[in-house]
């Protein structure tokens, strides 16, 4: 087994903890069992779809700690449920046809702030399209993780189509 290979098995097993709910929390379990392409990507990171206000509850009371929205437009009631949970959040508006560097290195950013605070870090888009390639990115380019490990589970999301290959590309080739 290689040393990136048992990081990424230690990491996973590391991340249970974090993100799982006793038995006793069925209504905690339930609401994360329903989230759209839910992923446990790290021992501190989890993505998944679009959140409803149950969801993100269930999310805080599994450890999240902090949120990156990746969904462009008005986010105003998001970010007024994140303050109710006491909730860090960080929206980048990652336009679907045309992903940037600049997008990616703003999301590495917030992660690198997000790091050393307790609890782990959601990141969201509509089905965890975009938030698939961006944890993908993020755990192969600042991680190092095992690329086939980190591609099988963005691929398990999604199969990206010309642009996000592309923007994949432009991301491996910059970092």
């Amino acid at each position: 087994m290689t040393c990136k290979r048992k990081f990424t098995t230690i990491a996973f097993a590391l991340a249970l903890p974090l993100f799982s709910v006793s038995a006793s929390e069925p209504d905690v379990q339930q609401a994360l069992a329903s989230l759209l392409n839910y992923q446990v990507n790290t021992a501190s990171m989890v993505s998944s779809g679009q959140p409803d206000k149950i969801q993100f509850e269930a999310l805080a009371a599994s450890g999240v700690s902090a949120v990156i929205d990746l969904v462009p437009g008005d986010r105003t009631q998001e970010q007024q449920w994140m303050q109710e949970l006491g909730l860090d959040y960080r929206n980048i508006q990652v336009d679907w046809d045309n992903p940037t560097l600049a997008d990616f290195a703003t999301y590495v950013a917030y992660l690198n702030q997000f790091e050393n605070q307790p609890g782990g870090t959601l990141t969201h888009c509509r089905k965890n399209w975009r938030g698939a390639v961006f944890t993908y990115l993020y755990r192969v380019t600042q991680l190092n993780h095992e690329e086939s490990v980190a591609y099988q589970d963005m691929v398990a999301i999604w199969q990206p189509n010309e642009t996000w290959l592309k923007f994949i590309e432009q991301v491996k080739a910059a970092y």
